[in-house]
């Protein structure tokens, strides 16, 4: 019992045995340490395009709430601030967009595929959701992307708030996905050249 007791600090002390290593063990090891690595990366990439944070990283408001800033431009905040979007990313930055301008925000009116704003619901995604006394209109459409009366709706919408602003508003313009060539071409909703693959902002003055 001794001797027993003597040798079993030594093995503690002692390097594995190089067989443990080889083989199934070693490819086993590998292959978990991808795919950790693979879901960390996973993760990382989207987080770096979610609504939330990406408007984050482009709007801000001084902290007296008199200015807007979109990355390296400010522009004056005097109940003068609109709100239009469209494309499928579009409900979750209007989501992030009214929570961080509160009540700078007069109107808004975006555009969304048919089913996105149910298929958030059922996921849970709370952050990607209006509230409920929300100041921005949502239109669903285009059912399997495909144009149908309620796009046009949402786009006649769109143009209204739009034609109704005067030279002292601002319009914040949300676009997600394939809807920036939609966005300024009239040829049935075909999409063209180069599309964002991520969300973008822009304010314009």
């Amino acid at each position: 019992m001794a001797a027993a007791l003597q040798v079993l600090p030594r093995l503690a002390r002692a390097p594995l045995h190089p067989f443990l290593w080889g083989g199934p063990v070693a490819r086993l090891a590998s292959s978990m340490a991808l795919a950790e690595q693979a879901q960390q990366l996973f993760e990382s990439a989207v987080g770096a395009v979610l609504p939330g944070p990406m408007l984050h990283r482009t709007l801000s408001l001084d902290p007296g709430g008199r200015q807007l800033k979109v990355r390296d431009r400010s522009f004056q905040l005097k109940q003068n601030l609109y709100l239009v979007g469209f494309g499928k990313a579009v409900l979750g930055m209007a989501a992030a967009a009214e929570e961080l301008l509160g009540q700078h925000l007069v109107q808004g009116v975006i555009s969304i595929p048919k089913g996105i704003r149910a298929a958030m619901e059922r996921a849970g995604k709370r952050e990607m959701l209006l509230k409920p006394h929300s100041r921005v209109q949502v239109f669903e459409g285009a059912e399997d992307n495909l144009p149908d009366r309620d796009a046009l709706r949402a786009a006649l919408a769109i143009r209204q708030l739009a034609e109704g602003l005067t030279a002292d508003d601002l319009l914040l313009v949300l676009i997600s996905g394939r809807g920036a060539p939609a966005a300024h071409r009239d040829d049935r909703y075909q999409c063209h050249g180069h599309p964002p693959l991520v969300p973008e902002a822009l304010v314009m003055a």
